[in-house]
């Protein structure tokens, strides 16, 4: 098994190769988060792939709330064996069941709530937790959130009422790169420190680069370390829009526009084919 570095390339070409083969899609984000989701999925999580069960008891949960940058989750979830990776290429296809977001009744195995109307993921990972409680299950619930995603209140809402609940069997992570669909986030509306804004709410609060694959693979044991001792716990994380393809970083242009046919080339040209493609 190639390593967590090499994977997380191939998850890159799937990404660009996906979202040009429809034409459509969003790979700004999704090459941005190639290393935490693979990272999460092949080493950190605790999860059974085959069979699939949508209860997950005695499994750790990943809930994706900014769900548009499903060609990431589609590559990751199938390169770690949850559906056949030559599937792929029906993304965004007629009949397909790899939708722009991620949605449920296709039955897409690894997809266990549909995703995309932003804001809402974190309310919806405090209901698993406390759920997994409720069953004395000891599995941890993962989230990843988009920053721009946290315009949304009703993030706040939720934020505020996991620790009032003990609400300490869930990792929330924030895909902190800086952009958005409409530009930079701080001309858009400003997060101002969100570091700060997690720990005044009662957090337990980690950083890191998460571009940065033994840096991600630590913060994450260093999060669930935390588990347990009362508080949520969030992880601020550095990322670069479109990172691995040189043109498309820190580019909020490329938050969702498909690369043409010299764009795909000249990308593929710089990941490397690990697992090969589908």
């Amino acid at each position: 098994m190639p390593n967590l570095t090499e994977i997380a390339s191939q998850v890159r070409r799937d990404i660009v190769r996906m979202v040009h083969g429809a034409a459509s899609g969003h790979p700004g984000g999704s090459l941005g988060c190639a290393d935490f989701l693979t990272a999460l999925y092949f080493q950190i999580m605790h999860h059974t792939p085959q069979p699939f069960d949508m209860d997950a008891l005695n499994q750790d949960v990943f809930i994706l709330s900014n769900g548009h940058i499903s060609p990431v989750f589609y590559s990751v979830l199938a390169r770690s064996g949850y559906f056949d990776a030559a599937e792929l290429a029906t993304f965004r296809k007629l009949n397909s069941r790899l939708q722009g977001h991620p949605t449920t009744h296709e039955g897409l195995p690894g997809v266990r709530i549909a995703t995309g109307s932003l804001g809402q993921g974190m309310s919806v990972a405090i209901g698993v937790a406390l759920a997994k409680k409720l069953n004395n299950d000891q599995s941890v619930v993962y989230t990843l959130h988009g920053d721009g995603e946290l315009q949304e209140g009703q993030n706040w809402e939720a934020i505020m009422f996991a620790p009032n609940h003990n609400v300490d069997n869930l990792i929330a992570t924030i895909d902190w790169n800086g952009q958005q669909i409409d530009g930079p986030t701080y001309k858009v509306n400003d997060l101002g420190n969100l570091r700060e804004k997690f720990e005044a709410f009662g957090w337990h609060t980690l950083e890191m680069n998460g571009n940065e694959m033994d840096e991600v693979v630590h913060t994450l044991e260093e999060a669930k370390s935390l588990v347990g001792k009362g508080k949520p716990i969030a992880i601020i994380m550095r990322t670069i829009m479109g990172k691995g393809v040189e043109f498309m970083e820190n580019d909020h242009n490329w938050h969702g526009v498909a690369p043409n046919d010299e764009q795909l080339a000249k990308a593929l040209a710089q990941l490397p084919e690990t697992l090969g493609d589908y």
